[in-house]
């Protein structure tokens, strides 16, 4: 390619619509490349535009860029996508565009009990506490380490039925020092 038909930074930035310290950024990560002149400046070829804007098409529906610089990698040569290269991504990231739809529906949905501050319905908050799955042992701490009593079985250290334990505790070593074992904890 001829050096005319190359861009600057600047050419880049204002026909893209996307500040320099974008493109710095985008390089750095790997979706677009540059050349460098004898006097160290960035020289970018043509397509780098067409690349650039299906990287902010690929944003603007809520593809991370992580994902998109996987995809521009996967490319012959690492070449600009053309259309059915969009209608192949496209149709990979549209369940999992979905999945962040039905997840968002579930926050608006939930957004209804929420008052905001959360501190007066944290007992049936599925925003500041989501999935909570210890809320239907009641309200309090479920997972500190307290001495239990003969015949206490419940977390807390109130008696109750034993519970199914979710999965088998670490044993705790021993405390170095200046530190509290978790035998120290309630004492």
């Amino acid at each position: 390619m001829s050096q005319n038909s190359e861009l600057t930074v600047g050419q880049v930035a204002a026909r893209s619509g996307v500040a320099v310290s974008a493109l710095h950024f985008y390089e750095a990560k790997g979706l677009i490349r540059s050349r460098r002149t004898a006097g160290n400046q960035r020289r970018y070829t043509r397509d780098t535009l067409r690349r650039i804007a299906f990287i902010r098409v690929s944003q603007r529906v809520g593809i991370p860029l992580k994902t998109i610089q996987r995809a521009l990698s996967a490319l012959p040569d690492e070449r600009t996508p053309n259309r059915e290269d969009w209608a192949r991504l496209s149709e990979m990231w549209r369940s999992e565009l979905d999945d962040r739809i039905r997840q968002l529906q579930r926050l608006r949905d939930g957004l209804t009990d929420c008052i905001g501050c959360g501190c007066l319905s944290l007992d049936r908050c599925a925003l500041a506490n989501p999935e909570d799955v210890l809320a239907a042992q009641g309200p309090g701490s479920r997972l500190m380490v307290v001495p239990r009593a003969a015949g206490d079985c419940s977390p807390c250290g109130n008696p109750a039925e034993p519970a199914e334990p979710a999965e088998p505790a670490e044993p705790a070593g021993p405390a170095g020092p200046g530190e509290e074992g978790p035998e120290a904890v309630g004492a």
